[in-house]
């Protein structure tokens, strides 16, 4: 069951933010996963939407992607995300 995690964020540093998503990504392929898109948002269709940049990754499944954002890898990062901006990270299944 393919898995994916929507992230949302607002940047508070962008050199931070910078370092934050070259290690990410590393771990993100370590652990099977690719970035499907990521950038600023260009236009709120319907409703509010609080965060300015978003990017969504899949994993081949849910055990995968638990396995990267649990990873020691990935874990030593979160001090450096949370410096570099307010992000939301969502996970969701896809069912067969």
């Amino acid at each position: 069951m393919t898995a994916f995690f929507i992230a949302t964020a607002t940047l508070k540093n962008a050199d931070k933010f910078k370092e934050y998503g070259s290690g990410a990504g590393a771990t993100i392929k370590a652990h099977g996963g690719q970035i499907l898109v990521r950038g600023k948002i260009a236009q709120v269709l319907s409703g509010r939407h609080a965060h300015e940049i978003s990017a969504v990754a899949q994993f081949p499944d849910m055990e995968s992607l638990n396995n990267w954002y649990t990873s020691p890898e990935y874990q030593a990062l979160i001090p450096l995300r949370d410096a570099a901006a307010d992000m939301n990270l969502v996970a969701y299944s896809q069912p067969k």
